[in-house]
């Protein structure tokens, strides 16, 4: 088992903070009023976002598929009362070819951030936009949702029947 580290350090500066990863990267954290960099629960959607593409084009270039674009957009709703937690999340994947089997290990296999948004409060709805040349109408689908309250061990695995 791995432990991962961070360190939030206050800048002076109303709420802005300078965070340091464990591999010793730094990023500025604010609030609206500062506006000096991202709020911490919009990390969450990078994250998601970066982790599941990350996963995709890993399986996309596995199977020596040619990806000369490649996107991934995460929208998610935010509940108004403290404390202000996502209950869902939309991943869109935006590319040119069809990676609806990438798409769905990234989510039930592959994906930390996805696994563990999934098994709170989250239900994430795993989308693709397949962009197609001259101006055409995008053609859209859902892959799978997962969340929220999931299993991470068990997602991905085939579910039994209980018998009745």
């Amino acid at each position: 088992m791995a432990i991962k580290t961070s360190t939030a350090l206050y800048d002076g500066t109303g709420l802005r903070f300078t965070a340091r990863t464990g591999s010793g990267h730094e990023i500025v954290l604010d609030d609206s009023e500062g506006n000096a960099g991202p709020r911490p629960v919009e990390l969450l959607l990078v994250g998601q976002a970066g982790c599941t593409a990350m996963d995709v084009m890993s399986i996309l270039q596995k199977k020596r598929q040619d990806v000369t674009r490649y996107e991934v957009s995460v929208s998610a709703e935010q509940r108004d009362s403290n404390p202000a937690i996502y209950t869902r999340a939309d991943v869109v994947h935006i590319d040119e070819a069809a990676v609806r089997r990438a798409i769905e290990l990234s989510a039930t296999k592959y994906c930390s951030v996805a696994a563990m948004l999934s098994a709170g409060t989250v239900e994430i709805h795993h989308r693709f936009r397949i962009v197609l040349p001259d101006g055409a109408a995008p053609i859209e689908g859902e892959v799978l949702v997962t969340g929220p309250h999931a299993d991470p061990d068990a997602m991905g695995k085939p579910q039994t029947a209980v018998p009745a």
